[in-house]
């Protein structure tokens, strides 16, 4: 049996690596690609999702067979969930004597190359998983030492005490660059057996007959940015699986269409989303003060506009701090730009003391589930499993998902090996259903920890705003840990919240100073950001008129705003009459912001070919 997997496997390897040539033998281009919004002019969309292939006659003759293989469970997505998923499942088939092939797949290039968080992590998971953590050479190496949180006013801070048993309090946790701890699982992972594939997309579901998930397939690679195949173009290949189990992160856009094949959000609030920017700094050593965690709200954001900042000091061997600033993605005014808001924040009175003299070496940022309990789908259906961030097990007032994303995996693990191995169990399904991970999730101390804290973020609706929130917090949370007999709602789709321009103040923004402020471009290239300029570009629009005729008449294009990486424009028309939308594909970091905020809904992110986005390096 061992053989016969190697053998499928060096298969799959010769498969995958025959993709990775054509992919790799594609650089990126800085020329930003023009498209039109006139039916006179080339389309802006040309993606297959789209423009289906089958009525254009560019691909007439072209061979769509695929390559297929199969193992007992496949993992989508190289994060903290699905490695921790990965690891604990050849965990147990070790434990057990079974054997057991489990393959991962990730678009990024390479593991931890697409991975961004604060990051103050709480080990709780981690020493569930592997109790010798500090043996094997985990990078944990900043314990909090000191945590600081205040409100800010323009010029001013006010201290705010954490007292014990509030939930930003951070005694036991660790600050720690999450690319690093990633690119850590992995070796673990791959020691354990995993096999692990990084540099390909999982691009499209795969269903059985009876309609239970069969598996994904990989992206497919040569293809014109004008949607027309080159002489190089090559199927991505089908990866079957007793059980698969999707890891994607925030909004990852296979987990979109699981919610609507299964209705898996039919009995919860639409998820509400943050943005979160980050950089990472080397300081004046004299300045540096590791283990120290900083926490605010306040300025400059209003008090409806759900927000704050962190800013951590790292202990790795130079004077490093991580500092980054979050906006929910339900704010109301169109002319919010969070990059601005962010490059702003730095010059508080109480913040640019530290960045002074200092030296930015990094960025980049990427949208977070906000909703908490009453946002969660259900997790399971037939053939599949959602874990971590993508069905949204984020602790919102914590400021934390990494250990409950890598304990849903681990929950997953234990329940899809026990079904796998289960001598008297008759699959009802093609696909294996799984509905225990559910109950079992119910029951950890995941829901635990989320249904205490369930009616915080709600709280920051009323008419005081996030101080509001900050008083319930203090009364509610601090005193009866939750268990008030009550759950707050969410306003709604936080695409639904944004107001016409016409009711709205333009905001003015200060200039960078190329010192503690910078522009975007400059910005975008420290994030290491890398798409092959020849493919369609993966930002997808539904109705190409929209941007114009809807969006830019009626909210004055907030995608060019809410972009953290200037990938929409609005520029005249070669006739001067009038706007177009410029789309730049290639400095997309996979953030999924524009998915989710477009009040149009008309834009729709997919993956673009496998390796691509951002290189991330400790992020």
């Amino acid at each position: 049996m061992w053989s016969a997997a190697c053998r499928l496997t060096t298969r799959v390897h010769r498969c995958l690596c025959s993709v990775n040539t054509v992919q790799r033998g594609c650089f990126l281009s800085l020329v930003h690609a023009e498209r039109y919004v006139s039916s006179s002019a080339s389309r802006i969309t040309t993606h297959y999702t789209i423009h289906p292939r089958d009525k254009d006659p560019r691909w007439k003759g072209v061979s769509m067979e695929r390559f297929a293989d199969e193992a007992d469970v496949v993992i989508i997505g190289g994060g903290p969930a699905g490695l921790s998923a990965a690891i604990h499942l050849k965990q147990l088939a070790d434990k057990h004597g079974k054997e057991i092939r489990v393959c991962l797949v990730e678009k990024s290039a390479q593991l931890g190359g697409h991975i961004l968080s604060g990051a103050c992590l709480d080990p709780k998971a981690l020493d569930e998983l592997f109790p010798d953590w500090r043996d094997r050479g985990a990078p944990m190496n900043t314990p909090v030492k000191e945590d600081m949180f205040g409100i800010l006013t323009e010029k001013y801070r006010i201290p705010v005490p954490l007292l014990p048993g509030l939930p930003m309090r951070n005694h036991g946790n660790y600050i720690v660059r999450l690319g690093h701890m990633v690119r850590w699982l992995g070796e673990q992972a791959e020691e354990l057996g995993v096999e692990l594939y990084p540099g390909y997309a999982a691009s499209e579901l795969l269903f059985h007959d009876d309609g239970s998930i069969k598996g994904i397939s990989t992206n497919d690679v040569g293809i014109h940015k004008d949607g027309s195949p080159k002489d190089t173009f090559e199927r991505g290949m089908e990866l079957h699986a007793k059980v698969t189990i999707f890891g994607e992160g925030c909004h990852g856009h296979l987990a979109k269409q699981l919610y609507k094949h299964f209705h898996l959000r039919e009995n919860c609030e639409p998820q509400t989303y943050g943005i979160g920017l980050k950089e990472v700094w080397v300081i004046d050593e004299t300045k540096w003060r590791p283990g120290r965690v900083e926490h605010t709200v306040g300025w400059p954001l209003d008090r409806h506009t759900y927000g704050g900042s962190f800013l951590y000091h790292l202990n790795e061997g130079e004077p490093l701090v991580a500092l980054g600033f979050v906006v929910g993605l339900d704010y109301q005014n169109p002319y919010l730009n969070p990059f601005k808001e962010f490059q702003r924040w730095k010059h508080h009175p109480s913040i640019a003391p530290t960045l002074e003299g200092g030296k930015r070496i990094a960025y980049g940022a990427r949208a977070l589930n906000e909703g908490g309990l009453q946002s969660l789908p259900r997790l399971s259906f037939p053939g599949g499993l959602l874990i971590g961030c993508s069905p949204g097990l984020m602790n919102v007032p914590k400021i934390k998902g990494t250990h409950t994303a890598m304990k849903s995996g681990m929950i997953a693990a234990d329940v899809v090996f026990k079904k796998l191995f289960q001598n008297d169990h008759k699959p009802v399904t093609q696909g294996l259903h799984v509905p225990e991970y559910d109950v079992d999730l119910r029951n950890s101390w995941i829901w635990k920890e989320l249904y205490s804290v369930r009616n915080i973020r709600p709280s920051c609706h009323g008419p005081f705003g996030i101080y509001g929130g900050m008083i319930y917090t203090g009364i509610f949370y601090w005193i009866f840990r939750g268990f008030e007999p009550w759950t707050l709602k969410h306003k709604g789709a936080d695409f639904a919240q944004l107001k016409p321009a016409k009711d709205c103040t333009p905001i003015e923004y200060p200039k960078p100073d190329g010192n503690i402020s910078f522009d975007l471009l400059s910005s975008v290239a420290l994030s290491g950001t890398n798409h092959a300029d020849d493919q369609p570009a993966h930002l997808t629009l539904l109705d190409d008129s929209v941007p114009v005729n809807r969006n830019l008449a009626e909210y004055d294009g907030p995608e060019q705003r809410f972009c953290p990486a200037g990938v929409y424009e609005f520029v005249p028309l070669e006739n001067d009459n009038g706007m177009r939308l410029q789309i730049n594909a290639q400095n997309c970091v996979h953030c999924k912001t524009c998915d989710i905020k477009d009040p149009s809904q008309n834009i729709n992110w997919v993956v673009p070919e496998g390796g691509g986005g951002p290189a991330y390096n400790g992020m």
